[in-house]
């Protein structure tokens, strides 16, 4: 279907955005990547009678450290994000979240600001935005207003937004050492069954933040709080721990029952990915008290070790191990391809002979 008719402007400065914004209101979007606005209009779900298109205005495509702050423009495409390296060394949570976006299509054309101003539940950006306490940055001819995540997104498909406001940045405060995002999806490019995102800062053996967020199990993405405060108490570790922690972020979910799958299914997928990725993030706690510790006493030098040749099957003669690999012999497996291509033959013979 064809998008109803509509008034397009493309305006070459944020100045200029601005002013349309505060003269058409109501009656305008914001079009950066458009991998929602656009499929939208062409259901006649949307059906806006201006279309600002921002993708003319320059400068709007810079990822960049400033202030105590990761900065992200509203221009910048969720293929940059996942090439990144000034993101991965940064939060790695954003690095784990930008190659699982949709296709590559969308990923090479979609934003990471557009996709929290469109507020879908099952969107994974907002979910990175809650683990890290991200910001969005909103400007218009009144100024710039800073707009922390969690009361940017109001409702399913809702936010905060002026109708004279424009998202120009999404900035994130500090650095986190670990992140992991993990969703189910029916299909690549499917919206998210389940999503999962977890983010700490482990020092010395010790958690100093933490934040986990869900997609896709409530009408809007959910920090989960509770489960956050229980991994920043200092709780001694312990077998079941980590089970808590996961099974208090499956309690925070609140999924309905649909055509992807039952609300027991995705509770307990939630459970899951959170133990999955905090298990993995506790191997690294390990290693980093490891590392301190090592750092912190003094040895000597030693030469570096020669390597151990590991063991070969009893069944494996010496001579063979002492030929080069390109003369080794490979066991041999007998290919089924001739008695596929006589069946072939056959198939053909019979109904073209």
């Amino acid at each position: 279907m064809y998008p109803a008719r509509f008034h397009y402007e493309a305006p070459r400065t944020l100045e200029e955005a601005c002013q349309m914004m505060a003269y058409y209101r109501e009656d305008a979007k914001v079009l950066s990547g458009g991998m929602s606005l656009i499929p939208l209009m062409k259901l006649r779900f949307a059906n806006p009678a201006t279309i600002v298109d921002i993708n003319s205005i320059p400068d709007l495509d810079y990822i960049e450290e400033a202030g105590g702050y990761l900065r992200v423009g509203a221009l910048v495409r969720n293929r940059d994000i996942a090439r990144s390296k000034l993101v991965q060394d940064s939060h790695p949570l954003m690095t784990s979240a930008a190659p699982s976006i949709s296709d590559p299509v969308v990923r090479n054309r979609g934003t990471l600001v557009g996709n929290c101003c469109h507020a879908d539940p099952q969107g994974d950006w907002a979910t990175v935005m809650l683990c890290l306490d991200g910001d969005i940055v909103a400007a218009s001819v009144r100024g710039e207003r800073v707009i922390p995540i969690r009361e940017f997104i109001v409702g399913p498909f809702q936010n905060s937004l002026q109708p004279d406001e424009i998202a120009v940045e999404a900035r994130f405060p500090g650095t986190t050492g670990y992140g992991l995002y993990r969703k189910i999806e029916r299909k690549v490019g499917d919206f998210a069954t389940v999503g999962v995102g977890v983010a700490l800062t482990i020092n010395g053996g010790m958690v100093e933040r933490a934040g986990i967020a869900l997609t896709g199990v409530g009408p809007t993405n959910i920090k989960c709080d509770s489960a956050e405060r229980l991994l920043l108490s200092g709780r001694p570790r312990n077998p079941g721990f980590v089970d808590s922690i996961a099974k208090m972020a499956a309690v925070t979910a609140s999924p309905r029952t649909d055509h992807r799958g039952s609300k027991e299914y995705k509770q307990e997928m939630v459970a899951v990915f959170v133990r999955r990725a905090l298990q993995e993030a506790d191997v690294m706690r390990s290693f980093s008290m490891a590392t301190a510790a090592a750092a912190s006493t003094v040895t000597a030098s030693y030469p570096a070790p020669v390597p151990a040749l590991v063991g070969a099957p009893s069944s494996a003669p010496a001579a063979v191990l002492s030929l080069p690999p390109a003369q080794r012999p490979s066991p041999q497996r007998a290919s089924r391809f001739p008695s596929i291509l006589r069946g072939l033959k056959r198939t053909f013979r019979r109904y073209y002979s």
